[in-house]
């Protein structure tokens, strides 16, 4: 592992997502599944295009978009949880993780924000 946490939590959530998926596509639920599944990689993308921004507004904005992502997986775990194709503890589990996933890329953001170069 690196010394980026972010790019270590977003990768190591990428690969419980790609697993979740083969899950969902063995109980036959391909919609919600394939959703979560390009929302759910496409945060660590997002993190690690940041890494080479053109600029500063560029790497805020990129990380606006990981943040975007991960609620938006957020909400796709909550509605397999809903529909109940996960169970609670899967559920409680994962949804932690997304949950400090958005916690880390919000403060990022409004870090990067506030200094001034």
């Amino acid at each position: 592992m690196s010394d980026n946490v972010v790019k270590d939590k977003s990768f190591a959530f990428a690969l419980r997502i790609i697993k979740l998926n083969q899950l969902l596509s063995a109980k036959k639920e391909y919609v919600l599944s394939r959703q979560l599944l390009k929302s759910g990689t496409s945060i660590g993308a997002l993190i690690r295009e940041a890494e080479h921004a053109e600029s500063k507004a560029d790497f805020i904005h990129k990380m606006a978009i990981a943040q975007k992502e991960a609620n938006e997986t957020d909400y796709w775990i909550e509605l397999l949880y809903q529909a109940e194709y996960i169970n609670k503890s899967s559920y409680e589990s994962i949804s932690s993780d997304i949950s400090e996933i958005n916690k880390l890329l919000a403060s990022i953001i409004i870090t990067s924000k506030s200094r001034k170069i």
